[in-house]
């Protein structure tokens, strides 16, 4: 069995390169997995994407991204709810069972994270069943505190699977990606409890590093380059019973600068040397 068995490449991690040359190299590169990203695919054709993805043969991981599921205003609920689904829809055409949720920040005006909270678990209420009607998983992903005001509330492992457990695991369960949960303290414990209650939906991997940019979002460092040790998280997640994909997700601008061939394969390669 190939060491790259179960490795997935995100889509952004080189969307220098169209969704043509992201297969091809993939295929060339050996890799079995890419996860996709919703506005690039939309930009290629739903079905052509579905298509093209299925009759290389490649896995589809993960779909990102849905969430943003803690607006205050009934239409702008609503919106949210309706893009939700058809992100779902979207997911369950390109044949990945996992879809990923970035929740979504405080309303405008608003500093009360636990009445944000509350309100995607509503929307989950209405939304799991859906999904799990068309065969897919919301996955919700806590991202790094610096981005609870805008971008999402659920900012630790712990503070996910207290929305997740709500839920049947079939239906909702939790990304854990390691630029969000490196700095976490209770990481392990949480992980265990992720892996005994079958919620880990996805297992993505970027690195820390600092200085951080002036575009923080894009801050995602290539893979030994910053400070996550990611053979103790890949350790971690597979003693807690996951052998689902490893799948690398960065944002980076200096990596979008270079030639995406070039970054596909230095990133296959960082794989190896870092966290295999």
């Amino acid at each position: 069995m190939s060491d790259l068995a179960g490795f997935s490449v995100n889509q952004m991690t080189v969307k220098q390169l169209s969704l043509p040359e992201l297969v091809e190299g993939c295929l060339d590169l050996g890799v079995p997995g890419v996860g996709l990203w919703r506005e690039p695919v939309a930009a290629f054709g739903l079905k052509a994407a579905a298509r093209l993805v299925r009759e290389a043969g490649l896995a589809v991981t993960t779909l990102c991204r849905g969430g943003f599921l803690t607006a205050i205003d009934p239409a702008a609920r609503a919106a949210a709810l309706a893009d939700n689904r058809a992100a779902v829809d979207e997911a369950a055409e390109l044949g990945t069972d996992t879809l990923v949720l970035v929740s979504g920040g405080l309303p405008p005006g608003s500093r009360d994270l636990a009445g944000a909270r509350e309100r995607i678990a509503d929307a989950l209420g209405l939304l799991a069943p859906y999904a799990s009607g068309r065969g897919v998983r919301l996955a919700i992903e806590p991202l790094h505190p610096m981005f609870a005001s805008d971008r999402c509330v659920v900012s630790t492992l712990a503070q996910a699977l207290d929305l997740a457990e709500r839920f049947p695991a079939a239906q909702v369960g939790v990304a854990v990606d390691t630029y969000h949960l490196w700095w976490d303290d209770r990481v392990a414990e949480q992980i265990e409890r992720a892996g005994a209650g079958g919620r880990i939906a996805c297992f993505q991997l970027a690195d820390w590093t600092t200085p951080l940019p002036a575009g923080v979002l894009n801050g995602r460092g290539q893979l030994g380059d910053g400070a996550v040790d990611f053979r103790w998280f890949g350790e971690a997640v597979a003693a807690a019973g996951y052998r689902g994909p490893v799948e690398v997700e960065l944002f980076n601008d200096g990596l979008w600068a270079r030639d995406g061939r070039e970054v596909l394969a230095e990133t296959v390669a960082r794989y190896r040397a870092h966290a295999l």
